[in-house]
């Protein structure tokens, strides 16, 4: 499994590889371990305008997923089964995930309106954010939304201790 990481923002330090052992540890519980994604980190100036370009929302949000290929949630496992038993699921042919793009700043402030630690806000938001390229949408429907916030809660406590 391969996780990109790029910072491209300069005012709040990140330790990237906590991040990188994070992301692999839940793909590893999602039964995505030959995957790959990037994830993008970001000021908020940048995040607003990603956000009114992409989702018609003119202001900051935390965190951001651009979806590689449609899937719904648990089809991204699926399609990962499929291209081992086919054969074709190599390290050259892994299932590519898509980007999650994380504003720090945001972070930070909802770290504090929330009383939770820098680390534990970014990890909710990294969560969050792979769990929207698994397919899994919060938006669609109260059903929806009631899965994927279960399944945040299953990957944060098999994460609780990194």
């Amino acid at each position: 499994m391969k996780v990109y990481i790029r910072n491209k923002q300069r005012s709040i330090r990140i330790n990237q590889r906590r991040v990188r052992r994070l992301l692999k540890m839940a793909l590893r519980l999602l039964g995505l371990q030959e995957s790959e994604l990037s994830i993008v980190f970001v000021n908020d100036r940048r995040m607003r305008i990603l956000n009114r370009q992409f989702r018609g929302i003119d202001r900051t949000t935390d965190v951001l997923s651009f979806p590689q290929q449609s899937a719904e949630a648990g089809k991204s496992r699926r399609k990962e089964r499929s291209l081992r038993t086919s054969g074709l699921q190599t390290s050259q042919y892994r299932l590519i995930l898509g980007d999650i793009v994380v504003s720090l700043q945001r972070c930070k402030r909802q770290a504090r309106e929330h009383g939770l630690t820098f680390d534990e806000e970014l990890r909710r938001a990294a969560v969050h954010g792979l769990l929207h390229l698994a397919g899994y949408d919060h938006e669609k429907s109260r059903y929806q939304k009631s899965k994927m916030e279960s399944k945040e809660v299953e990957l944060h406590e098999g994460l609780r201790y990194l």
